[in-house]
């Protein structure tokens, strides 16, 4: 109950301090959220990141993958084969995602 109180609190102080900043401000605050985010530095550490979760998470597969693979029923795993092979034919990761 605390958490959520103090959720609700910090809400409305937001609130309050939005209004009164104005139209002007959130521009302000959504033109540098904006010249942030295409900076070459921030995109390049986020892509970077990306791949690194790619990485791990195709890692990650592979392990649960083997150690559950035998006990998973035939048909779940006809599908994963079906659904990691067509993705790889589309290039594709594992995950849906292109690699570009």
């Amino acid at each position: 109950m605390r958490y959520k109180l103090t959720f609700v609190v910090g809400l409305a102080f937001g609130y309050v301090l939005g209004t009164r900043a104005g139209r002007e401000r959130y521009e302000q605050l959504r033109k540098s959220a904006r010249k942030f985010s295409h900076n070459p530095a921030v995109r390049n550490a986020a892509e970077s990141a990306a791949q690194t979760g790619r990485e791990v998470a195709g890692k990650a597969l592979h392990t649960v993958s083997d150690k559950v693979g035998d006990r998973m029923p035939e048909s779940v795993a006809q599908r994963v084969r079906s659904l990691k092979e067509r993705s790889q034919a589309n290039g594709q990761d594992e995950w849906g995602t292109s690699n570009t």
